[in-house]
């Protein structure tokens, strides 16, 4: 009896460790749908034209992602027009970071006029599944048939302090080996930046 409740224990472990490492290079990515800051909700389906999408977990208070708003705009304008839109969504708990509230995403947003959704992970539901730690971390998928493909996971380039200073535009040279129907050589980045807010 106790070795069938260890082998049940050790099962459930393995189900919970491979749920909280989210997804790898490879795995098929799950849509999702969630409250954009005009009020509606969105998901990747609403999306019918797109080959893939740049998925970046932001949020409004974070250094790191004020500092790479700029690059994120860039990087929607340049790519939505060749099927790869950007998608920010915010996976911090406002209880723990009021900061990140979903009436100040819609003002961030207008602030800085924002041309991607920028969704709230309301119950913090989307970014575990993702294996998501830090804001902005970024996912790179990919339209195979029905299925969203992960392709590039990490930082958006090798410098968040400054844009003038960057030698390494990881995210844009993925964006373009997809588009030239290549791998990315480079799929893996650490995410640099703050830590998910999460409720206590």
């Amino acid at each position: 009896m106790k070795k069938i409740i260890l082998t049940i224990s050790l099962a459930a472990l393995a189900v919970t460790l491979a749920f909280s490492q989210g997804y790898k290079i490879g795995d098929k990515a799950a849509d999702f749908k969630l409250k954009n800051v005009d009020g509606k909700m969105l998901s990747m389906a609403d999306f019918t034209d797109a080959k893939g999408f740049v998925v970046i977990f932001s949020c409004n208070h974070c250094p790191y992602v004020i500092a790479y708003e700029d690059r994120m705009i860039e990087l929607h304008n340049k790519y939505a027009p060749k099927g790869y839109p950007v998608i920010a969504i915010n996976p911090n708990d406002p209880e723990v970071q009021p900061e990140d509230g979903y009436d100040l995403m819609i003002e961030r947003a207008n602030e800085k006029k924002f041309p991607f959704a920028y969704l709230f992970d309301d119950g913090q539901k989307v970014y575990p599944v993702y294996g998501a730690t830090r804001t902005p971390h970024v996912y790179l998928l990919n339209k195979k048939g029905n299925d969203l493909i992960v392709e590039y996971i990490g930082t958006i380039d090798n410098n968040y302090k400054d844009a003038s200073q960057v030698t390494q535009t990881y995210l844009a040279d993925a964006i373009d080996a997809l588009l030239e129907n290549r791998k990315p050589s480079v799929t893996e980045t650490k995410a640099i930046g703050c830590s998910i807010k999460l409720k206590k």
